[in-house]
């Protein structure tokens, strides 16, 4: 059977599907497997039980069940909620957004789809732009979204080392380039995979760069403010018409029900519906309806800020004892963990790719990602991205240890067998 080359392009490897398939393959298997590679938000039992007191009001009340799973929405998404997200947004932070600039999609990946393509590839005039990602490493979903070909560029950062063995990625605005062939600056914050949180002044700078520019900046807040607020540092959340923000109910414990938002200026946010109406017909509305009352009392911003984050920051601080622990005297660096649910090791100078430790780990049961898929628009082999791996630290303590011990003796072998040789 012969497929398009929109069929070929999408039915073919990469980063994000290997890594669904890796962790599809290790739920389903028999063999015990320590999940310490996906994006999975962990179970926090307080918010659990709140999530499923709204769940059982929509079960017991005929209308409004019949309100969410019997009829579709517009394609800009649930009205309802849209409403509750606009009060809650201006009183927070008084950007003065109306329910137009808000679309509704099938979470933030399918956002994304929608707004690379809308900004990179090919243009009418036979032009080709592309989207600038001003910190590698960057999220491995956004490599292989675009329809036709891959249309990033990225830049390196520098890299500040700080007490201990930890280390901070930063933007490198003295070679950061913008050629008449950018369409868009888009930034991860906190970032996927590193946890990093880039500063209010990265973020200003970069806001003005889009603006002399002409170009959307484009912020993937999937894990920052306002909710669910997974963000240790500070950070100040900033919105103004050209900017392209997207926020996300997974992260906040609901990514089944795949439920994302943007939020950005009218002409944006009516591409993203016309788009919705033809791949959709309507976004799905469960997630949105479920939290509606959560965003109408403002209740969803304090269980973020005094349930989720605080879940998430201890996590992440017994973490970091466990690799510390585990490869003390070793060359292994933590970029510091301000946020997301990941932490983001280099072994500097290991002997052999982290590819190829990801294989050796899954054969000892443990699943994390190498660093090799998260530097897209970075072609040249810089050996900076064979050294790193993401593990998530959202999973029980005991899996998180136990992982993190395993990863732990397979290193510390590898750089043993090269001390020997």
């Amino acid at each position: 059977m012969k497929f398009s080359a929109f069929g070929d392009k999408f039915n073919g490897p990469s980063g994000i599907g290997n890594l669904m398939d890796d962790l599809g393959r290790a739920m389903a298997s028999e063999a015990p497997m320590l999940m310490l590679g996906g994006g999975n938000p962990g179970r926090i039992p307080e918010l659990e039980a709140r999530l499923c007191d709204e769940l059982r009001k929509i079960a017991n009340d005929e209308n409004r069940f019949a309100q969410v799973a019997g009829a579709y929405d517009a394609p800009n998404g649930e009205s309802r909620f849209i409403d509750a997200l606009v009060k809650l947004i201006n009183t927070q932070y008084n950007w003065g957004i109306s329910k137009e600039n808000i679309a509704i999609t099938n979470g933030s990946q399918n956002a994304f789809f929608f707004i690379f393509n809308l900004f990179g590839g090919k243009y009418a005039d036979g032009s080709t732009r592309k989207i600038l990602l001003p910190l590698a490493p960057e999220y491995i979903g956004y490599e292989d979204v675009f329809v036709d070909g891959q249309h990033f560029v990225a830049n390196k950062p520098t890299i500040d080392y700080l007490d201990d063995d930890m280390f901070k990625y930063r933007v490198d605005f003295d070679t950061l380039e913008i050629t008449e062939d950018i369409a868009a600056i888009c930034v991860s914050r906190p970032t996927n995979p590193t946890g990093n949180v880039l500063t209010d002044d990265e973020m200003t700078r970069l806001d003005e760069i889009a603006r002399t520019n002409d170009i959307p900046l484009i912020i993937d807040k999937a894990y920052g403010l306002p909710f669910p607020n997974i963000i240790f540092s500070k950070g100040t959340p900033t919105w103004n018409q050209n900017t392209i923000m997207c926020l996300s109910l997974s992260k906040f414990g609901l990514p089944g029900l795949r439920t994302g938002i943007v939020i950005a200026d009218t002409p944006v946010i009516d591409a993203i519906s016309a788009l919705n109406a033809i791949t959709n017909l309507s976004p799905n509305s469960s997630g949105a309806a479920l939290v509606t009352p959560l965003f109408e009392s403002g209740e969803v911003l304090d269980l973020s800020t005094n349930v989720v984050r605080p879940f998430y920051q201890e996590k992440a601080a017994s973490a970091v004892r466990y690799v510390r622990d585990a490869l003390s005297e070793y060359p292994v660096k933590i970029h510091k963990p301000e946020g997301a649910l990941f932490l983001w090791l280099w072994f500097k100078d290991l002997p052999i790719t982290t590819l190829e430790l990801y294989q050796r780990l899954k054969n000892r049961g443990v699943l994390i990602i190498p660093s090799q898929y998260f530097f897209p628009g970075i072609d040249e082999d810089w050996q900076h991205k064979h050294e790193c791996i993401r593990l998530t630290y959202s999973q029980s303590e005991e899996t998180v240890r136990e992982g993190i011990r395993i990863i732990g003796e397979e290193v510390r072998a590898i750089y043993d067998a090269r001390a020997c040789a």
